[in-house]
């Protein structure tokens, strides 16, 4: 558990630190290096926050070398009335800035970061930096039950990898959303504790119980694991329903489903109830259902 803990806490900077307790016991080795290095919001260090006085909509800063690709990703998440739905809601909010871009760090994972409120705390602006090649790599279950899931349908060729990529873009999605709803003093707050709890941690031999970390905690809402864990797990919620009306008419969408379910239950067990209830929405499941 306290390496598991302590490889997060040095890998991950503030709007990224996830890991679960069930989780920790079974994979106490295992802290998912790369999938959270791809997420890291390091990768958008050289990107500039979108300008708030442009009239808002989605701003696709998208290179030549990465056009076609980028396209197919696109119009793979826009096959969806919730990718469509949400797409939409952002291209025509005149008060945000969503820009989208494609970069080889990170090459098969995604970050989402580059937050700018305005003055009267609203979200105004957020940056979604795609790896070239997010058609690609499958990150691991335990931390990500949903893009996990895919895996063998993939390998299997009964999905393309441009469905992988669009399930990756909606769960970046969700983390723009989930910020959307966090107010900017709640957030800088966990951005300037973090790193303070962190070092407390790594140096008073890795004890949870400190009366600090526990303050710490307190104000922040949670200690570092369980913030990143919450956005990560909202992240894939949201891949969760471009993935319901995805797969809605393929005949393995019973098999699928119950893949990501037996994975929550596993390792996200008190996030269960995020999934159970997308799964239950009309049309997610048609003959299978989630108990």
């Amino acid at each position: 558990m306290f390496v598991l803990l302590t490889s997060l806490l040095l890998l991950l900077p503030s709007e990224h630190l996830r890991a679960t307790a069930d989780s920790r016991q079974k994979h106490p080795t295992e802290p998912a290096t790369r999938e959270l290095t791809e997420t890291s919001p390091r990768a958008l260090e050289l990107y500039a926050y979108p300008d708030p006085t442009d009239t808002g909509g989605i701003r696709e800063a998208i290179s030549k070398e990465y056009k076609t690709q980028y396209q197919e990703w696109r119009d793979e998440f826009l096959s969806t009335e919730i990718g469509r739905t949400q797409w939409e809601m952002y291209m025509k909010n005149p008060h945000f800035v969503l820009t989208i871009s494609v970069g080889r760090n990170n090459a098969n994972g995604a970050a989402t970061g580059k937050y700018k409120w305005d003055e009267s705390g609203h979200l105004i602006a957020a940056t979604i930096m795609l790896g070239s090649r997010i058609n690609e790599g499958f990150p691991s279950s335990v931390y990500y039950p949903v893009m996990n899931a895919l895996q063998p349908y993939e390998a299997s060729k009964v999905i393309s990898g441009n469905v992988l990529a669009a399930t990756k873009i909606a769960h970046e999605f969700g983390h723009v959303m989930k910020i959307g709803s966090t107010t900017e003093a709640a957030y800088a707050l966990q951005v300037k504790l973090v790193p303070v709890y962190n070092k407390i941690f790594l140096s008073n031999g890795y004890n949870t119980n400190d009366p600090r970390l526990v303050e710490l905690a307190q104000q922040m809402g949670g200690n570092p694991v369980e913030i990143w864990e919450d956005r990560e797990y909202w992240g894939e919620a949201n891949a969760m329903l471009y993935l319901r009306d995805r797969v809605a008419k393929e005949r393995f969408h019973c098999k699928l489903f119950n893949r990501i379910k037996q994975t929550v239950e596993e390792y996200a067990k008190p996030y269960e109830e995020r999934f159970a209830e997308i799964a239950k929405s009309q049309g997610a499941i048609y003959s299978c259902s989630w108990r």
